[in-house]
């Protein structure tokens, strides 16, 4: 009996820790129908405010945030370190950028809105979050969308959406899109709250528990590769459920000018890189017009004439650390400081050529020809010199492995090409996470491992080619024809973009220079596909801007690249100019920057009109 004392007395702690008794939870449970989760409302002032939590610019460049008790922090200590991660992980905060290239970042007081949500088919939900701020413009009514980049938590576009759109008076609502970092730990059987405290299974509902035991010694669970439901296929739908979210929750912080539709309020949907793609994805499927405009800055978006993100990703993985030995790319910033480049490039080029895809004998000929190779394969040279700092911090392995497991839908099984995600002791083995570590996953890690002490496994590496193994099956999952590889390619296709519909405007802003997404593969292909079905498409291309703005923040980069985020802001107003005054679209736009300046507004070098 003491035991079942004791269990419902840590859910009763857990409950109130989050601010809510479980009679409360109930009286707050109505919402949509597609919500899995009671809504979760908490009201913000100046000192934890909607914007910055109340750090202002000074405390987002700061350190982050300490929590008083490293092992339980309470929902508002994450909260407020979740906000200042997601800023520091997208936005270029250092001393050279304007103090208002994000806006002012006052205190924007309001009331934020959150809940679990589940698409029709999935297996895993995915979060809604939406701020209104107490003053919300009612006379100009306005709802941005913004699911977050790459696979980050629910913050992850802040400052995309939340610098324009806030301080302005107009609601957001954000999705994780079925991402995010709910990571799950298989040792201790916990996962994360609605309110971002960890909680073991059974005691509340988690943003992600596996159907089935992970695979793998102290594997730790990731959804985006993890549940199953290969979510960049509903990326679009995530977003369309986080406008009706954004409406429900107008509705109900003012009843009183309820009901908040389509028909009474702009709903803009804006977001980078992967958020980017969920954007357009939803500007194909909004057939009830629930969207007034899109803004997708850089974004991962698959269509006919272009390529999928896991066929570049593996062939990056395995060809430009061989390419990086070429004199072509002496220039990258902080490239030839690396001490491993000479090694990593003669071992790769090795196995290159033993699987007969290169014939040059030294490594300085092996280098060329890999370059040749990539630049056959469509990429220009201006992303090739920003992928190679994507080459040096690995992320095109991380890239490859995460959504090899989402593409095939392999679940709670073993990961493509021998790889899991754990916490490594002492030795570099797998072992169970410190709770310590655990504590900050949903604040601060990205959602795409290694990284915040999860660390991405490599079972099968192997001298001297340590990675080769693992990459080359997970690049013959591309190219091969077995059962393994067709539910890869067929995972892919799903992800397909479409044309927006008919009428809807659509900006899109894409850096020269990005290495991640190229734009030959992306944006450029999708603008041909959406001209030809009669869209209203204007493309921005930036130059020289690559994919990070939170990079520019190296040594060189900022002398290197502008940031592509302030673009993605001004798109935004032409956008509003042109649905509330009438004025015209600016059509495609070449912005020759200039880099190492503040990118002020007379820096932006955007045309004097609109």
């Amino acid at each position: 009996m003491s035991g079942f004392t004791d269990t419902l007395r840590e859910i009763l702690r857990r409950a109130l820790s989050r601010g809510a008794t479980p009679a409360a939870s109930a009286v707050e449970s109505a919402g949509p129908a597609f919500l899995t989760s009671p809504v979760r409302e908490t009201r913000h002032a100046e000192r934890d405010d909607l914007l910055s939590a109340g750090l202002g610019r000074a405390g987002l460049v700061g350190p982050p945030q300490p929590f008083a008790d490293m092992l339980r922090p309470t929902p508002e200590e994450i909260r407020r370190r979740a906000i200042q991660m997601s800023w520091k992980g997208i936005a270029w905060l250092q001393p050279l950028a304007a103090a208002d290239t994000y806006g002012a970042l006052a205190a924007v007081p309001g009331r934020e809105y959150s809940a679990f949500a589940r698409v029709p088919g999935a297996h895993s939900t995915h979060r809604v979050l939406a701020q209104v701020p107490d003053a919300f413009d009612r006379k100009a009514r306005c709802l941005v969308v913004a699911p977050a980049s790459g696979s980050r938590g629910i913050y992850g576009a802040i400052a995309v959406a939340g610098a324009w759109a806030l301080p302005r008076g107009a609601a957001v609502v954000y999705t994780d899109k079925g991402a995010g970092s709910g990571y799950w730990d298989s040792v201790e059987c916990t996962g994360v709250a609605l309110d971002g405290t960890r909680a073991a299974a059974g005691t509340c509902e988690l943003e992600f528990e596996p159907a089935m035991p992970l695979a793998g010694h102290d594997a730790i669970g990731v959804k985006h590769a993890h549940s199953g439901d290969n979510p960049e296929a509903d990326w679009g739908r995530h977003a369309l459920q986080a406008a009706r979210f954004g409406l429900a929750m107008l509705d109900r912080a003012f009843p009183a000018e309820a009901p908040f539709t389509a028909r009474n309020t702009r709903i803009l949907a804006v977001g980078i890189s992967n958020g980017g793609g969920a954007v357009l994805q939803a500007a194909a499927l909004d057939k009830d017009g629930l969207l007034a405009g899109v803004v997708a800055g850089e974004p991962n978006i698959h269509v006919a004439g272009g390529r999928a993100l896991y066929d570049y990703a593996t062939e990056a993985a395995l060809w430009l650390p061989c390419a990086l030995l070429d004199p072509f790319f002496d220039n990258v910033p902080g490239l030839r400081a690396n001490p491993l480049l000479a090694a990593t490039a003669i071992a790769r080029g090795a196995t290159l050529q033993a699987q007969g895809w290169l014939d040059a004998a030294t490594p300085h000929a092996q280098a060329r020809a890999a370059l040749a190779h990539l630049r056959a394969q469509g990429w220009q040279d201006a992303a090739l010199r920003s992928a190679a700092l994507s080459t040096i911090l690995d992320l095109w392995r991380s890239l490859a492995v995460l959504y090899a497991a989402a593409h095939t839908r392999s679940g709670s099984g073993p990961m493509p090409g021998g790889y899991q995600y754990a916490a490594l002791d002492g030795l570099g083995h797998p072992a169970p996470a410190p709770e310590l570590v655990a504590a900050t996953w949903w604040s601060d890690a990205a959602g795409v491992p290694p990284g915040q002490g999860v660390a991405l496994v490599d079972t099968w590496q192997a001298a001297p080619d340590l990675h080769a193994p693992g990459l080359l099956a997970l690049r013959a999952l591309w190219s091969g024809p077995d059962v393994a590889a067709r539910a890869l390619r067929a995972g892919a296709d799903a992800t397909r973009g479409a044309a927006p519909r008919g009428g809807l405007p659509v900006i899109i802003v894409h850096g020269a220079e990005d290495g991640l997404i190229p734009s030959a593969f992306s944006s450029a292909p999708y603008v041909a596909q959406a001209r030809a079905a009669g869209a209203l498409v204007s493309a921005w291309t930036v130059s020289p801007a690559q994919h990070f703005d939170a990079f520019l923040g190296l040594p060189g980069m900022a002398q290197t690249y502008v940031p592509l985020v302030p673009y993605v802001h001004r798109a935004l107003d032409q956008l509003w100019s042109h649905l509330v005054h009438g004025a015209a679209l600016l059509g495609d736009l070449r912005i020759d920057a200039v880099p190492g300046l503040s990118p002020t507004a007379a820096n932006l070098r955007l045309p004097d009109r609109g």
